[in-house]
């Protein structure tokens, strides 16, 4: 497994919808409850965000490489979190 870390913004409506997607994947697959995952809102923690390649949010990394940015659908969400439960390179 590799960790997710999410970058998002309050208020932004693209990661709501993002966080909606997410929740109904993690209950239909419990198993990748056991991902690690942080969540970092950019407002609240702008140096660390700052040190990221990325405009948009939401932006998905998996083990250390941006996976998706910017409004993300069911399907997108559902990549993330495969791509981080095989642990295969992201690359490949």
């Amino acid at each position: 497994m590799k960790e997710i870390l999410l970058f998002v913004m309050a208020g932004c409506p693209h990661c709501t919808l993002a966080l909606k997607f997410q929740r109904e994947l993690l209950e239909e697959h419990p198993e990748w409850r056991e991902i690690p995952f942080k969540m970092v809102d950019e407002t609240r923690e702008p140096a660390y965000a700052d040190t990221f390649d990325y405009y948009f949010v939401p932006t998905y990394y998996v083990g250390g490489e941006k996976v998706h940015e910017g409004h993300a659908e069911r399907e997108d969400v559902e990549r993330v979190f495969r791509l981080a439960a095989d642990g295969a390179s992201v690359r490949a």
